[in-house]
């Protein structure tokens, strides 16, 4: 039951259908759970409407959870109590839980913020999603490589702005930071921008480096992601002809057993009458041979009797 349970409630089986309708559903809820978000200060039926959705969205959420957690063992493969302990420290176990805990009334309204971790469903269960974590996964050297030089160089850059411009344009280093950001990821919201020649020279060298590093990246998660679709798409196709071949195997099979039961035109309903036919002339032959030994024996028993006669 449990191992069925995880089936349905389980990671993607695209031949499963169970499997995929509760995928959808949960994505549907997940959804649904964060649109009471979307409205300020609800009144009247709208706002009961909402309570609504949000008590009926939070307790199917949790039901999923709680499934999750009757089930983990077979998620880590092993069916150690471990498994059950260590389920809920797992980092998409308490982000699950934590976005529901402020609807339970477990936390207090502040942290009503957690309830966007909810999309994290979205996330798990989207195909789309899934790609994308495949390619951080694939390529995390890369992007972590790429990370740091941007981290490295943002630094760098807000410091020496820092430096030369603290105190007149940047009140703190934190300002100086933001602005870095701001203009390696070429944003620039002109909120804060530099006024000495230096400083100007230090943002156009991070603008044009910037597009570097953001379309780096970019290049490779966009290079990964078709990759995986194409991965994918070829092995869809595989299994596809692998279903094929299986039913061409099946019909040849019964093709076969068609072929044994139908001999030179006769039916199955035929061939068994002459069985029948068949087996009653060997019947008949054995009666047969029976009585011509039978008969054999009284003309022998005949002519005995008849010398015994013709001696006396």
């Amino acid at each position: 039951m449990r191992r069925r349970i995880y089936q349905i409630i389980g990671p993607r089986n695209e031949e499963d259908v169970h499997n995929k309708v509760y995928n959808m559903f949960i994505v549907i809820i997940s959804i649904c759970s964060i649109i009471p978000l979307t409205f300020l200060h609800p009144q009247g039926i709208l706002k009961t409407g909402l309570l609504k959705l949000e008590t009926i969205t939070v307790y199917l959420l949790f039901l999923d959870y709680f499934l999750c957690w009757l089930t983990s063992d077979y998620k880590v493969k092993s069916h150690s109590p471990w498994a059950f302990i260590l389920y809920p420290l797992s980092p998409i176990a308490l982000l699950n839980i934590l976005s529901l805990l402020p609807s339970l009334g477990l936390l207090p309204m502040q942290f009503t913020i957690l309830r966007l971790c909810r999309m994290l469903k979205v996330m798990q269960y989207s195909k789309s999603c899934s790609h994308i974590v495949k390619v951080f996964k694939k390529e995390k050297k890369t992007l972590f490589s790429v990370l740091i030089i941007a981290v490295f160089y943002i630094f760098l850059s807000a410091l020496i702005m820092f430096v030369k411009e603290g105190g007149v344009t940047f009140h703190s280093f934190f300002d100086a930071l933001y602005w870095a950001t701001t203009a390696l990821t070429t944003v620039g919201y002109g909120d804060v921008y530099p006024t000495t020649t230096v400083g100007r020279l230090i943002s156009m060298i991070s603008s044009l480096f910037g597009i570097a590093v953001i379309a780096l990246p970019a290049g490779i998660v966009t290079a990964g992601f078709v990759d995986s679709i194409t991965q994918e798409i070829k092995h869809d196709e595989e299994l596809k002809k692998e279903k094929k071949l299986k039913k061409l195997q099946m019909k040849e099979k019964k093709e076969g057993i068609l072929q044994q039961t139908v001999v030179s035109g006769i039916t199955v309903t035929e061939l068994q009458d002459v069985n029948e036919i068949q087996q009653k002339i060997e019947e008949y032959r054995s009666e047969t041979a029976k009585l011509e030994r039978r008969l054999a024996e009284l003309k022998f028993q005949n002519e005995m009797i008849e010398l015994e006669q013709g001696g006396e």
